[in-house]
């Protein structure tokens, strides 16, 4: 199998190469984002997101777009204040390339003592080192 070289002066790294460096940091990156995520931290998250972050969340039937860190965090505050006894649980993780895709379940005790769960998809796009795009899909 011939390796394709991807165009550099000094570089000598593959494309194959390239692309599974990439997705290495953004399996890194998405697991950092999952890990703040669900401990709650809107710190820890917000080190994590680019300025101009996107998150889109799963309110039917097209989601709700929140652009911008302040919005952006504001939108997971209210996942976060939503229930208590919350917790994700991440069931796969698919990487290539700045994308990845993530399959969790969501696991919640509403405040009348009711407990629940979800499961869905994240699809994620990430730039800069930081998660810039968050788009959220739901069953059911």
């Amino acid at each position: 199998m011939t390796s394709l070289r991807a165009p550099g002066p000094t570089s000598g790294a593959t494309s194959e190469t390239t692309s599974e460096t990439t997705s290495q940091t953004t399996r890194a990156m998405v697991e950092a984002f999952g890990a703040a995520f669900d401990a709650g931290d809107v710190q820890a998250v917000s080190a994590l997101i680019t300025p101009d972050c996107v998150f889109e969340g799963t309110v039917p039937p097209d989601g709700d777009r929140h652009v911008g860190a302040g919005p952006v965090l504001a939108a997971f505050r209210a996942v976060f204040d939503g229930a208590r006894e919350a917790h994700f649980t991440t069931e796969e993780t698919i990487t290539m390339g700045d994308r990845a895709v993530v399959r969790w379940r969501y696991d919640w005790v509403d405040h009348d003592g009711r407990p629940g769960h979800v499961r869905g998809v994240d699809v994620f796009r990430v730039r800069d080192g930081r998660v810039g795009e968050k788009l959220a899909y739901v069953k059911g």
